[in-house]
């Protein structure tokens, strides 16, 4: 048999309420509730006693204090609760606190709570700026950071760190900093600096016509591209004149494989050539001047060499200018990246070495020897990237040494060509080399004269020689040279 009792109060011996039922709401009086567990209405514990160990909740419950109120008496793990707005200026931090700073507009100043033991502080840079606009922290009037009262200065990139407050003697110490800067790397390399292209839908070419700055904002990684193709050619060297000049020499000539950005067809000269490797950072890029030809302001009655052109270069990589063309009386072409032609003075000519001073592969060749004959005396040729150019005959100038050509641009194009050599009273003239080299001419005898062919710009291309050009020598300038980088950037 079951039994119900029903009743809705219930009172003690003296008449006292001990449960009284009013409407909905029903009221346990009394002091005192002893009880091990307290479940709601669903049989799930909301607290719950076993031995000297009280559990709040059940598994998988979700404990909250209520919006307003606070907790004492549990302590605090050495962590901190981070506040999820970034500061951009000047604050006072409270203790407990950890903040995320952005200084990517302005350095500014965090003041430290007074100090009281225990107390805590976290900052972390916000945006990886710290090591170009530091945080300063600050001191609350007499207390110290790390035994001394005196500001402290955070100022490496991606830095975060944690103060607690000791005591009077050391003030807050630092018990946690960070400087992994932890962050998301987008895998391919990018920069700013010169004239930018896409070429081949995936990679972008800086080119460089006259000096600058190839800066590095993303140094990528082996995943995406980390390192950077290059081509760099020197100015080439000017012809030499009055009498009898022969061509400049190239300006030298280096490019790396292609491998590392599209494996385009670069010259022969860059076969196995590993690409660079990049970091961030600026890198100067300077862009060979090509040399001036023994020309025009000089004195009617003066002999002499081309001048050498200018080398260019791009981090390691330095390409030497090319070497002056020769001239009557000064037989010698002067070395260089491609050394410069020889002249003569009624005997055979020195050439002018290349590949000075010496790399591997070779950054060009040297200029050719004239030969001294009747009836036309043809005089020498420049040496070019890839060969020295022919040996002029008594009826013809040499021609400039062949250039090299690549693809790094997306289009084949010849570079560091060598200048050619004139000859004299008829025959035939000397051609500049494929690449940008200067023709020789013809001329004489005097007054007849005439003046080489200047090397092309932006090809480090020698300048053609001159001949019996009086009042004024006639040797021309060589072009001037050109830096090009290449990299995968998607």
């Amino acid at each position: 048999m079951t039994s119900k009792i029903k009743v809705d109060n219930i009172e003690n011996q003296c008449g006292g309420a001990v449960v009284t039922k009013c409407g909905g709401t029903t009221t346990i009086s009394g002091s005192v509730v002893k009880s091990n567990a307290l479940q709601a209405a669903d049989g799930g514990n909301l607290v719950n006693q076993c031995g000297t160990t009280i559990t709040l909740g059940a598994s998988g419950d979700t404990i909250n204090l209520a919006s307003g109120a606070t907790q004492s008496g549990f302590g605090r793990t050495g962590t901190v609760d981070w506040d999820t707005t970034p500061k951009t200026a000047t604050f006072s931090a409270v203790s407990g606190n950890g903040y995320f700073c952005n200084t990517s507009g302005g350095a500014f100043t965090v003041n430290l709570p007074a100090g009281s033991a225990g107390a805590i502080v976290s900052l972390a840079d916000y945006a990886g700026t710290w090591q170009t606009s530091n945080i300063t922290v600050a001191p609350n009037g007499t207390d110290k950071i790390g035994s001394t009262n005196a500001n402290a200065t955070l100022n490496v990139e991606g830095q975060s760190v944690t103060f607690v407050f000791v005591d009077s003697t050391q003030g807050w110490i630092n018990t946690m900093d960070s400087t992994s800067n932890v962050r998301g790397t987008v895998p391919f390399v990018a920069a700013t600096g010169g004239t930018i292209t896409t070429v081949d839908t995936d990679y972008k070419v800086h080119t460089f016509t006259g000096p600058g700055t190839f800066t590095v904002t993303n140094a990528g990684t082996p995943a995406g591209s980390d390192t950077v193709d290059y081509l760099v050619v020197a100015g080439g060297g000017g012809g030499g004149g009055r009498d009898h000049g022969g061509g400049g020499g190239a300006g030298g000539f280096r490019e790396s494989s292609g491998a590392a950005s599209g494996s385009y067809s670069a010259s022969p000269l860059g076969s196995g050539v590993s690409a660079l490797p990049v970091a961030v950072q600026g890198y100067p890029i300077v862009v060979g001047a090509g040399g001036a030809g023994y020309g025009d302001g000089f004195p009617s009655n003066s002999y002499g060499q081309g001048t050498p052109g200018s080398n260019s270069s791009f981090s390691p990589i330095t390409s030497t200018g090319g070497g002056g063309g020769s001239t009557q009386c000064f037989p010698s072409g002067l070395t260089g990246g491609s050394g410069g032609g020889g002249s003569t003075c009624n005997s055979p000519s020195s050439i002018g070495a290349g590949n000075t001073p010496p790399v591997s592969p070779p950054q060009g060749n040297p200029g050719t020897a004239a030969s001294y004959g009747a009836p036309h005396y043809g005089f020498s040729a420049g040496g070019g990237a890839t060969s020295p150019g022919t040996v002029s005959t008594p009826t013809t100038g040499g021609t400039g040494g062949n250039g090299a050509t690549t693809s790094i641009s997306a289009s084949p194009t010849a570079y560091a060509g060598g200048g050619g050599g004139s000859v004299y009273q008829g025959g035939n003239l000397g051609a500049g080399g494929p690449g940008g080299g200067g023709n020789g001419t013809i001329g004489g005898p005097a007054p007849n004269s005439a003046n080489g062919i200047a090397g092309t710009t932006n090809t480090g291309g020698g300048g053609g020689g001159g001949e019996r050009c009086v009042p004024t020598p006639g040797g021309k300038a060589g072009g001037s040279g050109i830096v090009i980088i290449r990299y995968k950037f998607q």
